[in-house]
């Protein structure tokens, strides 16, 4: 069975840090790509950052380039997203996702984890 495990979100307060980690189980983690999203309430899921099966390639969203770093290792089939100097409108659920290095389309998702930071 094919999952994605959120952990590492939590309440924090604006300027600080998380790391959330996501663990992958029942696929072969090195030939997938593995981004991270988030949804605010009322709002519709966004992007956050990617990074290509090998770890050569990563990409962001403007609203977190230089504030948010995102890895991955390949040998504890883990993803993680490194968030600093968070803000208010960081606030949301976090969304771990896979896609297969051959195809289109991100088709794996975790359940979320809720990341809150305070003014």
């Amino acid at each position: 069975q094919v999952q994605l495990v959120e952990s590492g979100g939590g309440l924090v307060q604006g300027g600080g840090s998380l790391r959330l980690s996501c663990a992958a189980r029942g696929l072969t983690f090195s030939i997938y790509d593995m981004g991270w999203f988030r949804q605010a309430p009322g709002k519709e899921r966004e992007f956050v950052a990617t990074i290509n099966w090998s770890g050569g390639s990563t990409s962001y969203a403007d609203s977190v380039k230089g504030r948010f770093t995102i890895v991955r290792d390949n040998a504890k089939n883990t993803v993680y997203l490194q968030m600093n100097s968070l803000k208010p409108e960081d606030t949301a659920v976090y969304y771990c996702a896979a896609k297969n290095a051959l195809r289109s389309g991100y088709d794996t998702w975790g359940q979320g984890t809720q990341v809150t930071v305070s003014s």
